[in-house]
């Protein structure tokens, strides 16, 4: 009987010291070992939202870096005038070329210019027709109806054209497709809304989109218009002056002045730096969030050891014993039992066993 309540006070010990090695190795679990601390979790959707933002911040930080240079390069671009000295100032500039430099003039067609096809009386040397389709779609996410828009119809009509100065020398324009900028104004917009029986509302109504009508517009650079360009400008071998894209830099025509260009293009980079600075600041909030929950969840862990006490100081000891006995685990394994041959336990906790079987196998000993 002494026998049995000694291996009873054994067995019991054993399990009160598995029971707080488990709980110090238990994930989510603070010691004073900075090494038995947790990673610094992240979420999946944490991630998702940070790796999204931080992407987008770096797109909108490539434009706007784009948009700066160019800003930057307008304000060093020469301005000249189109007249007589335009061609002495080339001949003396290395390659006859300047890379990037600004220009105003009158628009004048180079042949037979194009005619309006909505109003006879206006000419130009770009036209650009479109039809668009305009319907409206229901969006289950919002429960509204959309407005959406299709090219059904885009044609775009180009003739050669020059622009003129104040003593009739021309520069000629090449690519004007190619060219950023407000270089054409609407000559003609109509709406042709389209008219529904009953059975036609209803079936829109099942299908769930409804076609509103049709948006005829003309857009022209019409002739005598003034447009500023800004460009590389050449001075070709027979005499011609040239305005043509430039290489790695934006190509631009518009019918406002350069001031009114210039002003486009810096609010265009004040935007991009914005969405840039909101979408890094989307990521950091992230990332604060994903400290904070951690930090609350470390909090936790601190109060959870401050409340359980002091850790007992032989359970370092534990720790460092190599084939502990698998019923006190606080004493080597000194004993083989025969016949099953297992070495599994102590020999305080062999003569403490009350049947003499093993408690691996339980054979007899």
């Amino acid at each position: 009987m002494r026998r049995l309540r000694h291996m009873t006070r054994h067995v019991k010990l054993a399990c009160r010291r598995r029971r707080r090695r488990l709980h110090r190795s238990a994930p989510g679990t603070v010691t004073g070992d900075p090494e038995g601390m947790d990673e610094f979790p992240v979420r999946f959707i944490e991630a998702l939202c940070l790796g999204t933002s931080l992407a987008f911040s770096g797109i909108c930080y490539y434009l706007y870096r784009k948009r700066r240079i160019t800003v930057e390069k307008l304000d060093d671009a020469p301005h000249l005038a189109i007249d007589g000295c335009l061609k002495d100032i080339l001949k003396v500039t290395p390659g006859a070329c300047l890379q990037y430099a600004v220009i105003e003039g009158t628009v004048q067609p180079v042949g037979e210019p194009i005619t309006s096809h909505f109003q006879k009386e206006i000419h130009g040397v770009l036209q650009r027709l479109m039809l668009k389709e305009h319907r409206l779609v229901w969006s289950s996410l919002s429960h509204t109806w959309m407005d959406s828009e299709q090219i059904l119809l885009q044609r775009v009509n180009e003739v050669p054209f020059a622009l003129v100065g104040t003593d009739e020398t021309t520069v000629k324009v090449l690519c004007p497709q190619q060219a950023s900028g407000v270089h054409m104004e609407m000559t003609h917009e109509k709406f042709h809304q389209i008219n529904y029986g009953l059975g036609d509302i209803v079936g829109q109504y099942l299908s769930g989109e409804k076609l509103k009508g049709q948006l005829e517009t003309e857009e022209m650079l019409k002739v005598g218009a003034t447009l500023t360009g800004v460009g590389e400008l050449t001075l070709d071998t027979d005499g011609s002056l040239y305005l043509r894209p430039p290489n790695g830099l934006q190509y631009f025509l518009s019918i406002t002045d350069f001031d009114t260009l210039r002003g486009d293009q810096e609010r265009a980079t004040v935007l991009w730096k914005v969405l840039a600075v909101g979408f890094a600041l989307a990521g950091v909030a992230v990332l604060l969030w994903a400290a904070r929950r951690h930090y609350n969840h470390l909090k936790v862990c601190w109060e959870r050891a401050a409340v359980t006490g002091p850790e007992d100081p032989q359970d370092g000891t534990e720790n460092r014993i190599e084939n502990a006995c698998v019923i006190c685990l606080s004493q080597p394994r000194n004993c083989i039992l025969l016949d099953c041959g297992h070495a599994c336990c102590c020999y305080n906790c062999y003569q403490a066993l009350p049947d003499h079987r093993c408690p691996i196998c339980r054979q007899n000993i």
